[in-house]
């Protein structure tokens, strides 16, 4: 069942890294206001966006199977059906705590997987709109 527990979301909040998949270069699209809001805010975003060299003045990662540092959420700014790939992604790995979908974005096959493997999820839902909520 996704997090919707305020003090779970607030856990969540918590952690610093955030891989950002679908970070976008845009500054007036939501792939870029909310990171860079959240990196404002320290937390140390991880762009993954194959078409980009460079976002939030950090490196852009063409995959999250490239990301060679340690994550605690992955952000996702990518179509519902994309979901099901980016959580495999995720359980390739061993340090990632939460799988953040963005407004609008859900995936209950994806979700109940994360879940299993004890990764909490969040579906559509803003990280900062939540952030503006509950961690202040």
């Amino acid at each position: 069942m996704p997090v919707e527990d305020d003090d779970e979301l607030r856990g969540i909040l918590e952690l610093e890294r955030v891989a950002v998949i679908g970070a976008s270069t845009d500054y007036e699209k939501a792939a870029h206001i909310v990171p860079a809001f959240l990196q404002r805010k320290g937390y140390e975003i991880v762009p993954v966006n194959p078409y980009a060299e460079e976002v939030f003045g950090r490196p852009a990662y063409a995959s999250l199977s490239d990301v060679e540092t340690g994550i605690d959420i992955v952000q996702i700014f990518r179509p519902s059906d994309e979901v099901d790939d980016i959580v495999d992604a995720v359980l390739e790995r061993d340090d990632v705590q939460a799988v953040w979908m963005q407004l609008g974005i859900s995936n209950e096959t994806a979700t109940r997987r994360a879940e299993r493997a004890g990764i909490k999820v969040v579906q559509d839902r803003c990280m900062k709109a939540e952030y503006g909520m509950l961690m202040h």
